[in-house]
């Protein structure tokens, strides 16, 4: 599948970024990060994220890969309002596992979710639906496997203007290396959560 990467426009860009046949090839800036105040109490807003504008329900969903080694390492999707408003999904490394990820944050405070995904290889696939006053975040191992269900989180139904698009952060670091095989955006795919 073929994305046009240049019709997206970049909040903070990455060390590097280039686009070949085999997708979005991204490396981080030194410690690159999302998150507000929540247990840590620091802000941060200088993660990398790839985007486009969208407006009322969607689906959006990527396929990427990365070489994850230090913690906090992460990539996938991020649906975003403002500095204070915004989802994140897709693949940490913490606690010495690839963890499927997801960070809400919603009027500036951000909260965490993951779980395990023990011996994960290759590429993975995430998919964001905004569906009313809710996002609807699944995922995928095997291209072939079924969509499993990571989290559904309630949303602002009012922050009607948002970006989406693919995000890669290193927090502990410079240089994490991912490639996002494509992203598409659409109108929601499904309703149905089981």
């Amino acid at each position: 599948m073929s994305t046009d990467w240049n019709a997206l426009t970049w909040l903070n860009p990455p060390r590097s970024a280039h686009a070949d046949p085999e997708g979005l090839h991204v490396t981080t800036g030194h410690e690159t990060d999302f998150w507000q105040k929540t247990y840590y109490g620091f802000h941060h807003d200088s993660g990398h994220f790839l985007h486009l504008a969208r407006k009322g329900e969607f689906t959006v969903e990527t396929r990427f890969s990365g070489h994850y080694e230090t913690l906090y390492d992460q990539a996938g999707l991020m649906v975003r309002h403002d500095e204070n408003n915004w989802l994140k999904c897709g693949i940490e490394f913490t606690d010495g596992f690839c963890h499927l990820s997801t960070v809400v944050t919603v009027d500036g405070s951000s909260d965490w979710s993951a779980f395990a995904l023990e011996g994960i290889s290759g590429a993975l696939d995430i998919r964001v639906s905004r569906l009313e006053d809710a996002m609807f975040v699944q995922y995928r191992v095997q291209p072939a496997g079924p969509w499993r269900m990571a989290r559904l989180a309630y949303f602002p139904p009012e922050l009607e203007k948002l970006n989406v698009g693919v995000m890669a952060c290193s927090p502990q670091r410079a240089g994490f290396k991912v490639v996002f095989h494509h992203f598409t955006v659409s109108d929601p795919v499904s309703r149905d959560i089981h």
